[in-house]
């Protein structure tokens, strides 16, 4: 079951949810009536009940984060951005490439965490950072010349279209 690929839970409303429940449920309303009120399945409000009856509302209160915690800190986080910013050159690599096996052993060494590179891109999505190529441009290219190329000489060498009064080379056109 689960959520959709990118839905995100309100928590909140969830809380508002098990809070309506509680409030109905000390009113005395039966727990099957509760489920179709909320629209939830009657399990649910059946752990909340239990729940209420054990530690009160304080027990339907939300939950801390969900999930496993992450092995990087905010800081860590902060230190590995502004290490990214400096270039992979400000690390001895010999071209301008952060790739995800760069990013991988910058990680590690930095802060002692392993990470498998697929998880890497998903660090660097955190840090709003994109996947992007360089532009493959020689050094010696010359701009001015390119230039020239394209306003002067190309026009030159392009073909030129048929004056329409020129026979046609195709038998199915009338000539």
């Amino acid at each position: 079951m689960g959520n959709a690929a990118g839905v995100r839970r309100d928590f909140a409303a969830l809380e508002r949810r098990r809070m309506e429940a509680a409030q109905l449920l000390k009113q005395g309303v039966s727990q099957s009536e509760v489920a179709r009120h909320l629209g939830v399945h009657r399990q649910s409000v059946i752990r909340w009940a239990r729940q209420l009856a054990q530690s009160g509302r304080a027990g339907l209160k939300q939950a801390g984060r969900v999930g496993r915690k992450p092995k990087l800190s905010a800081n860590q986080l902060r230190k590995i951005e502004q290490t990214l910013k400096r270039g992979p050159e400000a690390l001895d690599y010999a071209s301008g490439l952060w790739t995800a096996a760069r990013v991988r052993k910058l990680i590690e060494d930095q802060c002692g965490v392993r990470y498998h590179e697929a998880h890497v891109w998903r660090i660097l999505r955190q840090l709003g950072w994109s996947c992007q190529r360089p532009t493959g441009r020689a050094l010696e290219r010359d701009e001015e010349a390119i230039r020239y190329w394209k306003r002067v000489r190309w026009p030159q060498l392009k073909k030129k279209r048929a004056a329409s009064g020129a026979p046609s080379s195709s038998s199915t056109k009338a000539g």
